[in-house]
């Protein structure tokens, strides 16, 4: 990055930005990503964790979106990425009388309809009218006398960071060079056109001039930084904004804060996920492994972006909602994590975040930059493929976009895989579970791991405090995904900071042993990682028994980022 001129610099590796880079290198540009923290840590490990084609968006009137992300979501499962993305059945209780069944079947027989239409309904089933008895069949937590029936539709599920990790991973075998802990500390310009970024190392903290031909800020909450950091160049009052829009990019960008909690698999007895109508919101009840996933809330957050905070009031909020449907209420004491994050929403000045369009925009502030923001995650393809489209026209002869047909790593060959996995785990002595449970987070890469654990029979045994893991993943982590710190193991690359009651706390040591191992670290900056990740985790908890947002905002950044980011005396207030 400090000696080559890019044809493509790519900001944020976000979903988004990520995919922006796998777009451009895969149509032969040359392409560098940096991203301040690690791969997804922002919006693109927090969400829902789900592939859909949004069908809260039809009652909105947006078919044209609901289209988009159907066809893409059907790309996700049955080509790009069937080993990440695989389809999940959804109940919509029904809890008022003949209309509510009238209304919300008319939506998925359209929603449906249009899935099959545009050829993304093949291999998932489409939606069925279940009675009373037999929507309690099928999630017989439902409180009995409250729901009069329920109608079942299926969509996708996917861990949103480790699809990221693939994806990164990827674009860097088309040739794209990606480094996280570098921060984009100023645009760079020559004459009236941007040529690249001033890269701050969050490690060591030199900085260096990364070169490019054209730059995408795909930076979601944070695109406001990057045009602050243009705001004060004369050509950049000449460069007209869009209708109705704010600020010198043309864009104006609103958070809205998600939070979600995670409570063990046998807290509520179901087969099937939940979707719920809040005033405010949906609402989710997801399966997720041995844990269910409750979410979300829908507010404005102006606080901190890299770290936002749930807070009781949110962790009520969630409760209240759900355990109007539930025969067993739940409680706090029944949360094993929480998670919060925030989407940027394209927006105007009075709406409710939970109103704003989901859209995404792409514009070109200054000549050789370009800003894409709004979307949602099963829609990034076509936002890459957008604003790649876009920076294409000052690079002649580019091909148009071909990633409808790159598979991420891990995917080729996975349906045989899958279907020889109780060979392939005698072969390696594992059980078929553990080899389920490789498939699903690596696909055919599993022979990676499996290869690590024959070199080093000790990466074969159970991360302490999370069984669902292998020590080798750790390591598998940190030798080929990008991993640079504990936390990124413990919360992105696995989940062990959100699937355990301790909150990864107990796994501390084991994982930062096992990293270490690869990275070299001595015995000091062992305890450095462990010593940042338990405060990180104290400060999460504590936060999330303060009443209001302001409060556990300040109590959450009692942790310093690890990165030294929090640190950092330009980082945007």
């Amino acid at each position: 990055m400090r000696e080559e001129t890019f044809d493509v610099l790519v900001i944020g590796g976000g979903v988004t930005g990520v995919g922006a880079a796998l777009d451009a290198a895969s149509r032969g540009l040359s392409v560098a990503l940096v991203e301040a923290r690690d791969l997804a840590a922002g919006t693109s490990s927090r969400s829902s964790k789900l592939i859909h084609g949004g069908l809260r968006y039809l009652e909105q009137l947006e078919f044209g979106l609901v289209r988009e992300a159907l066809r893409e979501r059907g790309l996700l499962l049955r080509r790009l990425a069937p080993h990440l993305v695989r389809p999940a059945p959804f109940l919509v209780p029904l809890t008022a009388p003949v209309w509510q069944r009238a209304y919300y079947g008319a939506g998925l027989l359209l929603y449906d309809t249009l899935a099959t239409a545009f050829g993304s309904g093949r291999g998932i089933p489409w939606h069925q009218h279940l009675s009373r008895r037999g929507a309690r069949r099928q999630f017989p937590s439902l409180r009995e006398g409250v729901v009069r029936g329920a109608i079942q539709y299926f969509d996708g599920q996917v861990d949103d960071a480790r699809y990221v990790v693939a994806m990164a991973r990827t674009a860097a075998s088309y040739g794209a060079a990606i480094a996280t802990s570098a921060r984009v500390v100023q645009v760079l310009r020559h004459a009236r056109e941007v040529v690249g970024a001033r890269v701050r190392d969050m490690e060591s903290r030199e900085e260096f001039d990364v070169r490019a031909r054209t730059v995408i800020a795909a930076t979601g909450v944070w695109s406001d930084d990057v045009t602050e950091m243009i705001r004060d160049w004369p050509e950049l009052a000449q460069h007209p904004a869009l209708p109705g829009a704010a600020g010198p990019s043309g864009l104006r960008v609103r958070a809205s804060k998600g939070v979600h909690l995670l409570v063990p698999r046998s807290a509520i007895t179901g087969d099937s996920g939940l979707i719920l109508r809040t005033p405010s919101s949906v609402l989710f009840v997801i399966p997720w492994g041995g844990h269910w996933i409750i979410g979300t809330t829908d507010t404005d957050w102006a606080l901190d972006r890299a770290h936002p905070a749930a807070s009781a009031s949110d962790i009520e909020y969630l409760l209240d909602q759900v355990n109007q449907v539930l025969d067993r209420p739940l409680s706090v004491d029944d949360i094993e994590g929480v998670y919060a994050g925030l989407r940027p929403l394209l927006s105007g000045e009075d709406e409710a975040t939970s109103k704003l369009s989901r859209e995404h925009a792409v514009v070109e502030p200054m000549l050789g930059l370009m800003l894409v923001a709004g979307g949602k995650y099963t829609t990034y393809r076509v936002m890459a493929s957008d604003v790649v489209d876009h920076a294409a026209r000052r690079l002649p002869g580019t091909p148009k976009s071909r990633t409808e047909d790159v598979t991420l790593l891990g995917a080729d060959g996975f349906a045989p895989a899958w279907a020889n996995r109780s060979d392939t785990a005698r072969r390696h002595g594992v059980a078929v579970g553990v080899m389920e449970h490789l498939l699903e987070r690596y696909g055919t890469l599993t022979r990676e791991v499996l290869a690590l654990i024959a070199e080093r029979p000790d990466l074969g045994v159970p991360l302490d405090g999370a069984p669902e893991y292998l020590a080798a993943e750790v390591a598998y982590a940190a030798l080929a995904e990008g991993a640079v710190h504990l936390d990124d193991v413990l919360t992105r690359r696995t989940r062990i900071s959100i699937e355990t009651p301790h909150r990864g706390v107990r796994s501390a040591e084991h994982a930062a042993a096992v990293m270490g191992s690869v990275l070299g670290w001595d015995a000091a900056t062992r305890e450095r990682e462990v010593r940042h990740y338990l405060a990180r985790v104290a400060a999460e908890r504590e936060s999330q028994q303060a009443p209001d947002d302001h409060t556990a905002d300040a109590t959450r950044m009692g942790a310093p980022d690890v990165r030294g980011y929090t640190e950092d005396p330009t980082r945007s207030k």
